[in-house]
């Protein structure tokens, strides 16, 4: 089995990092292979809306002047997928959401790429912010029907220079347990399908408010 996770910070050894790299440690434990994206890095275009996916329906976006549609891919391929964002005024990063606007847009109208793999999201952060983070990167969990192992509190961790968050004792804690927890849950899900196969995808149910 594999987690890939993705780093909205464009610092590679940055807090985020290391909180990814904390819950990437128990993964490996349980012998699930883990890889990190950079996506700070990267110049990623946000969503042009032209629904060029929908009408292509080949697992890509139509802007392939970045890694996006590559990115895509390997989430795909991937049992386990961790989302991990520095907080930018309360927010997620500017280009992990121009990111993940694209690939989960492209997962949900070409059947729901993501759907049941296990999935959670990580904020690193000074002082205050990280919840709205980590609640704004389950937004795009949660559409996608992935299933969510929890930690024992908020999944952020604080610090200010980088690597810093390993002087927090309790942030280490929750991304060590949060680990542990991803690792059981992902377990659970590959030997029980076999016994208790998935439920049917569902046609999505469009409404909106204009009649």
């Amino acid at each position: 089995m594999k987690v890939i996770g993705f780093n909205g910070s464009s610092r590679k050894k940055g807090n985020t990092a290391c909180s990814l790299n904390t819950v990437f440690a128990e993964l490996e434990k349980a012998g699930i292979e883990t890889e990190m994206v950079l996506v700070g890095k990267e110049k990623v275009q946000g969503c042009i809306a032209c629904h060029g996916c929908v009408k292509s329906q080949n697992e890509a976006c139509s802007i392939e002047e970045d890694p996006v549609n590559e990115w895509i891919q390997k989430m795909k391929a991937a049992d386990g997928i961790l989302l991990g964002s520095p907080v930018h005024f309360s927010g997620v990063a500017g280009t992990l959401k121009a990111f993940l606007d694209r690939a989960f847009f492209v997962s949900s109208v070409n059947g729901g790429l993501f759907r049941h793999k296990v999935g959670a999201a990580v904020a690193a952060v000074r002082r205050s912010g990280g919840i709205s983070t980590v609640d704004s990167l389950n937004h795009y969990i949660n559409y996608s029907e992935m299933i969510v192992p929890s930690s024992n509190y908020w999944n952020v961790a604080h610090g200010l220079t980088p690597g810093e968050m390993e002087q927090d004792a309790e942030g280490k804690q929750i991304m060590a347990v949060l680990g542990r927890n991803m690792a059981w849950l992902m377990n659970v899900i590959r030997h029980g399908k076999a016994q208790f196969p998935a439920p049917e995808s569902v046609a999505k149910t469009l409404t909106n408010f204009i009649r």
